[in-house]
This record gives C-alpha cells, structure tokens and sequence, in this order.
C-alpha cells in the first residue's frame, strides 16, 4: 500500500530540481526507487540528522558493523555531514537492527520519531536495503542539518531473485570497474550479479589446473570492426581475473548483500577453451580465438569422455571460488553440425540409444544428456544448475533452473513443468538493445530497442500460469552483453538509468508500479548518478512525441511532452528550433510533408533536437482495417502504422514497424467518398534473416467501388530468399494503368516456411512491413 498523500508533498522538493522552484528546506524524500510498499505519516516531530547524530548498530557483528559503515559514507558523501558509529547511544541516532519478523528475509521497517530512526531488518541484508532508502531519501546537498518527516515504512521484495548480467568475455573490465558494477547493482536494490566468463571471444577465468584457457584462450588476435563487417583492428585483445582478484571481488559482492552468479557457457560459445585445448573439439583443430561477433559452429565434443572430465575439473574450481547456490553452465546456441558428423558424437548417440522424434533430434538429446551429466557435478557439491532457455531442448536436466531470455514461452514451459525460472525476456530488459529510435546519435549497438519505458513495463509472471506454476518464477534479470561496449563508461551509458526501470520491476508489486511517478521519483536517483560519476543516458529527458492519423481531418496530428515540463519550440521546415521558433500549445496539425524538428528548455539546460519527416500519399490518415491479426509481440499502434505518413530505419523494434507471421498483411484501405485515380502501389519491408524476418513472397494489389467486390489490377510473386540475399529495407513498387477506386486492398504474403539453409528450416518466418504508399 502506497500512502499517496504524504508522498506526493514530500516529493516536491526534490522536483525543483529540474524545475526551477527553490528548495528552501533540507529535507528527506522517502519518494525513492524504487519505492517503498507502504509509507504511514506519523504524529511526531521530525527527526533531524545532523554531526551529532550516531549511527548505533544493535548487535556488534562484523556485518552490521558494516552496514553502519555503508549508511555513514552514503551520508558524507550526499550531504557532507560526518556522523559517528557506535555500539549504543542516546540523543540524535540511527539504530540498525534485525528481529523483524518476516516471510522474506530481505524485508525492512523504518520508524522515524523526533530523536531516532530506526531500521529493523528481518535479517542483516534486510536492514541493508533499509539503508539504501534511506540513502536515496537524503538530498543531493552539502549541509549542516537533514530533516526526516516522521513516518513509518515498512518493505519488503517482490522476487527473491534480482539480477543483472554482465558480459566480460567479449570486452573486459577492471577490478575496480567490476566493483563500481557492483556499487551500482546495490543502489538499485539488486542481489544477483551473473557474471559471463567465458566464450568464443575470450576465456577470463583462471583454472590452475588448465593453465592455457588463460594463457591462449584469454587473448584474441584481432577484433573485428563494427558488424562483423570483414574489417578488423589488427590489436591483440584480452585479459583475465585471476583466482585472487576473484575472491576479493566475491568478497566485495558479499558485503553489499550481493550474490555473484559465475557462467562458463557450454557446451557452445566455447571456441576459446578449444583453441587452448583442441583435442576438447570434435575436428581436433586448429582453433583460435574467435575475433569475430556471433555463434561459432566448432563446439565441446560431448562424445569423448575427456571432454566431460575437463567440464568437472573446470567448475569445481568454479565453485571453489563461487560460493553461490546457483551455477549457470549456459547452454544456449550450441550449433549440432559438429556432431551430426562426429564419429565419436555419433557413437555416444548410438551408445545412448537416443532417438530423434517429432519433437527433438538425436543431437538435441544428447546436449540433454550433456548437461545432466554437469548437473550432476553440481548437484554432488551441493549447488543448482542454472541455464539458458535452450537447455529445455531435448528434455530438461531434473533439478535445473531456466533463465527465459528467447522472450517469455521457455519460462513459462519449464514453470509448468515445475522447475524454477528466472525470466530475462530479450523483448524487455537485453541491455545492448537500442534506447532510442534515433540510433544514429547513439553509440553502435546490436541492434533491438529496448527504452526504459519498456523495461519497466516487464511484468515477469506470465498470466497463463496457474498460482502454483508461479511460485516458480523466482524472479526478473536484464543482460549486458557487451560486442559493442569496449569501455565502462559505455556499459555504464547502456545499463542507466534502464536500471533503475528493472528495480521497480524486480521489487515492487505490479499494481504499485506507474510510470509517470517513477520518472519523476528518478530525477533524484540520478542525482546519486552524478555525484558518483556514472554516465547514465539522457534518453528520458528527449521530447517525447506521438504521431496519431486524423482520417476526418486528413492531417498527422503531432503531440509532444517532456519529463522537465518546459517550454518546446518546434519547426516544420526542417531548420534547427530556437526560443524564438513557433511554441508548442498542444497539436500540431500537418496536412503535407513536413520534416518536424522540437527542442524543450530546462534550468538552464536543453533537451537533444527531435527530428521525425512526414510523408503524405493519398493513403496517409486513411482509415485502414486489418483483414488478419498483427502479431502480437510486434503489433505497436496496430494497422494504422501503415499509413501514419512515418518510415521506420533498420531497427525493426521501434514501433515504426508492424510484423505477420503464420499469416498474412492484407488490409484494406478507404481512400475517400469519391473515388480516386491511382497507378501505383508501394510497401516497404525489413529483412533480418539472422532474426527469422524475411521478404514478402507475394504483393498484390486489388481496387473496390464499394469495399466488398474486389479486382486485382497487380500482383507480383518473390523467389525464396537465398542464404546470400541481403538485409535491409526493401521497397516493393508496383505500377498499373490508371484505375479509379474507393478502396484498396493490400495483400502481402508473408514467408510460411523459412528455407532449408536456416536455422528455422521449415517454421514460418515473420514479415514485418511500414508504411504503405498509393499514387
């Protein structure tokens, strides 16, 4: 329960931040993120925090010692104030302690009275999280004296399981990178960090015992430049952690109440071990570091038994380093060709008497039959396996745990199957994804696109689950994988303030979440952003802009916003807006091609210039009807996409793009009262064939006078598309006789059976198509 009337009134000092209204008190914000489940005003004066205030820590065990520690360098360093820590006091105080009786261990309870506040954990990590909101509740602000309003708040997490993913093995950081990584997982009230130690690109684990992972595996000669583009830098890459550097990061971890998670990824994504150790491999090498970004096919041969002995020696001293329960060992995108032509694969297989069905082939069940066997390694040392979703295939190992990332469905199996899922959906919370849809300002990324307004849209327990099959989602996780990120400033650009996004998902109950307040409670948190010097993005600060076809007016109606509610200025010609521009006052009307440009003014500062062009066709605005349904993970703003006067770029994710798959586009289109002469039909379409997206294999175009009888004045059938074709965006024109007509229709086939050099042979492909045009 939230109590909306005191947060709303403590919350406006904060937002003269950005507003420009002074902030004539120092005073606590308990408006933080992510937000507390219940905040009670209480009947007392307020607290006041000032050098004499004593941090008391009510038991005088190391971890609560250092909990003090925590809460008094956040204090000095927002605020300037220098408090003191004792074993007990009286007069002004912070009192941490546990005792609170709770079904969560990571649950709190603060009580704010005039001469103490106290934080009651149901455990050390539980008075820790406390301390977090507290430390987000004080000012950004050099002063003598902070103001506590008396209240009572009492929290407590939604999922056991908070996570965040870094990549280290394609581009690599420092032990103090990794640390700040970690000071930053802690200010978001997460307590998983999985780190991705090994791949094709680089091996970043010491293992005594197999001394040339790191000695051969942890460096690439190369690195390719851009998209795996053919160019590449010419400059050796690589590194590794050492045992020792790993135990002081663990330790690290644990002392802000954070659980690292280790991977080593396999029985793919494992080029790196095979070019120290070829004989691991089914062709016996040569093997090198991969210097290029995507799946290597050469993978563990999971037919000798010296390649399961090298997997058991490897993670037990994994796991003499890692304390944590879970183990992840991976098991996405493993590639079968080695083994189809494997003797020795293909005597295990025989030896087995695995079979392929309907369902899986031989090879799927024998990564099964792999990873069993490494559960049970785990298993013997008293830990869990955890893995990607593609560890389903083939049949999943008895105790194993499933990390959803192929969207939501592989979850949502295993759940039913009643294992434990943590679900990391690439749709929501991939990291590496775009922010933006103006990808040409930001810095190379994979592609996709993921702002924080969809990440914090995430809701992690599938409605389709019964109540016992959700008991199993344990909890939510965003991924950063990092081809493109080679420094931790970048990766730090990427994960804020998304991050702060994925908190409220991870903690907050779903009917608590909204996100307006939200964007307003994180001005203040990147207050703490800056004065810790992360290099967050500024995305949320853009001018936010909605386009909306007006069939009765025939114009695009333009609504823009910002988070900071200052004045936007705007043009139409495309020239760059300036204070004495045209202002916004609520709509712009547009009934011809306009190149919209718009710029918002706050404290002193301003936003990035928006920049969208509009085109009109005598399609544009027109009421348009879906004829069969959009997809619905790709379906945006719906069918009216296609004649929203808007072209969508290379990123398929923007909302600028519409997708079909199993079925077709065919839509109609009123083109007025009157019928109107035309003789020429266009639709633009976006293949990524690495994606399952594919061409449109038939356009037709058909003409109506009354919108039931139809003929069709041009058609055009498209070859399959071949492994060498192109990516991109396609235009497809078609040019008839001058024809008059009231309606169109539209009909673009989509692909029903990708082609047998995929690796989707024989499922459909999806088509995603923008904008339609008609002359």
């Amino acid at each position: 329960m939230i109590k909306k009337s005191i947060l709303k009134t403590l919350a406006l000092g904060f937002l003269s931040i950005f507003s420009g209204v002074s902030n004539a008190q120092n005073t606590a914000d308990y408006q933080v993120v992510p937000i507390p489940m219940e905040i009670t005003q209480n009947q007392e004066s307020p607290f006041e925090l000032s050098r004499e205030t004593k941090i008391v820590t009510g038991d005088d065990s190391q971890i609560m010692r250092r909990n003090a520690g925590f809460l008094q360098q956040y204090i000095k360093q927002q605020t300037g104030i220098e408090t003191i820590i004792a074993t007990k006091g009286e007069g002004s105080r912070i009192v941490l302690q546990t005792g609170l009786k709770s079904d969560s261990p990571e649950a709190y309870e603060i009580n704010v009275s005039s001469d103490v506040i106290t934080v009651t954990g149901a455990s050390e990590a539980g008075v820790f999280y406390g301390i977090q909101t507290l430390r987000k509740s004080i000012p950004v602000k050099k002063t003598a004296t902070i103001t506590f309003p008396s209240v009572k708040i009492k929290d407590a997490p939604r999922f056991s399981y908070r996570g965040m993913m870094l990549d280290v093995a394609r581009h690599m950081f420092s032990v103090e990178e990794i640390k700040t990584f970690i000071d930053m997982l802690s200010l978001h009230n997460i307590n998983k960090f999985h780190w991705h130690l090994t791949e094709d690109q680089g091996w970043r684990i010491e293992i005594k015992k197999y001394p040339r992972l790191t000695e051969i595996g942890s460096m690439r000669k190369e690195t390719v430049i851009g998209r795996n583009s053919g160019r590449y830098d010419g400059e050796t890459y690589g590194g590794y952690y050492t045992q020792e550097e790993i135990k002081e990061i663990v330790k690290y971890a644990s002392d802000q109440h954070i659980t690292i998670i280790p991977e080593i990824d396999m029985p793919g994504h494992m080029l790196a071990a095979l070019s120290a150790y070829p004989e691991l491999g089914c062709t016996g090498g040569p093997y090198e570091v991969w210097t290029q970004w995507g799946v290597s096919e050469d993978v563990l041969c999971v037919g000798k038994d010296q390649t399961l002995k090298f997997v058991e020696d490897v993670l037990n001293e994994v796991m003499d380093l890692f304390p944590s329960e879970m183990i992840h060992i991976g098991g996405d995108e493993c590639p079968k060709s080695r083994w189809k032509e494997c003797p020795s694969c293909q005597a295990k297989i025989k030896e087995l008497g695995l079979e392929a069905d309907d369902h899986h082939s031989a090879e799927e069940r024998l990564q099964s039959h792999f990873i069993s066997q490494v559960e049970k390694i785990i298993n013997d040392r008293g830990r869990k396996l955890i893995g990607w979703d593609e560890i389903l295939e083939g049949g999943l190992a008895p105790n194993a745990t499933v990390m959803s990332w192929r969207g939501m469905s592989g979850g949502i199996e295993a759940a039913k199957q009643g294992h434990d899922v943590v679900m990391t959906p690439n749709s929501h919370v991939y990291f590496d994804h775009y922010q933006s849809t103006d990808v040409s300002r930001d810095p190379l990324a994979i592609g996709g696109y993921s702002p924080v307004e969809r990440v914090y849209s995430l809701e992690p327990v599938p409605s389709v689950l019964s109540k016992k099959q959700r008991k199993h989602i344990l909890g939510a996780q965003a991924n950063l994988w990092t081809e493109y990120i080679p420094v931790f400033e970048h990766a730090q650009f990427m994960v804020l303030p998304r991050m702060a996004a994925l908190s409220e998902v991870q903690w907050m109950e779903p009917e608590n979440k909204n996100y307006e307040d939200f964007l307003q409670r994180l001005l203040k948190l990147i207050e703490i952003y800056k004065i810790n010097d992360y290099n967050y993005a500024r995305h949320i600060f853009d001018l936010n802009a909605e386009f909306v076809p007006n069939a009765k007016d025939n114009t695009i109606d333009v609504y823009l916003s910002s988070l900071t509610n200052g004045d936007i200025f705007y043009t139409l010609n495309g020239t760059a807006p300036v204070k004495h521009s045209p202002k916004y006052k609520g709509v712009i009307k547009v009934n011809k091609d306009a190149d919209v440009m718009a710029k918002t003014y706050f404290n002193e500062e301003s936003s990035r210039v928006f920049s969208e062009s509009i085109s009109f066709n005598l399609a544009t605005t027109k009421p348009i009807k879906s004829l069969q349904p959009v997809d619905k993970q790709y379906g945006y703003d719906g069918i009216s996409t296609l004649v929203d006067g808007l072209k969508g770029n290379n990123n398929y994710r923007t909302g600028r793009w519409i997708a079909f798959r199993g079925n077709d586009l065919k839509a109609v289109i009123e083109l007025g009262s009157e019928p109107v002469t035309i003789r020429e039909a266009a639709l633009t379409t976006n293949v990524v064939k690495g994606d399952w997206i594919f061409d449109v294999r038939q356009f037709e175009v058909l003409v109506s006078d009354d919108g039931k009888n139809f003929r069709t004045v041009a058609s055009r059938d498209f070859d399959p598309l071949q492994r060498s074709d192109s990516d991109g965006i396609k235009n497809h024109v078609l040019r008839f006789d001058p024809v008059e007509a009231r309606y169109v229709k539209i009909i673009g086939e989509s692909e029903k059976s990708m082609p047998e050099w995929h690796g989707g042979a024989g499922l459909p492909g999806y088509l995603f198509v923008d904008e339609i045009v008609i002359k």
